[in-house]
């Protein structure tokens, strides 16, 4: 992923859609700033991603799952949000 604002401006049209963790539980988010707010069953999960988190496992991908984002918070969305096809092309 050469171009990460693009990745970004992506990443910020996508908000409000579900999208499914490796596991297959589905969460959405907000982008009220330079970060996420993620929604999972209702409710926000209690952490942001910030926008350099996304930055810095951009330049991770494409990675087979979230284990391979190692340091990275919110790994499970991360990856999520950056391998989901929308994001991604």
């Amino acid at each position: 992923m050469s171009d990460f604002e693009e990745v970004w401006r992506r990443i910020q049209r996508h908000a409000g859609e579900t999208f499914h963790t490796i596991t297959g539980l589905p969460f959405s988010y907000a982008v009220p700033g330079d970060y996420l707010r993620v929604t999972r069953d209702g409710s926000e999960v209690n952490r942001s991603l910030s926008k350099t988190n996304f930055r810095k496992a951009a330049a991770m991908m494409p990675a087979d799952g979230p284990s391979a984002l190692k340091g990275r918070q919110g790994a499970s969305y991360t990856w999520a949000i950056l391998a989901d096809p929308g994001i991604r092309n």
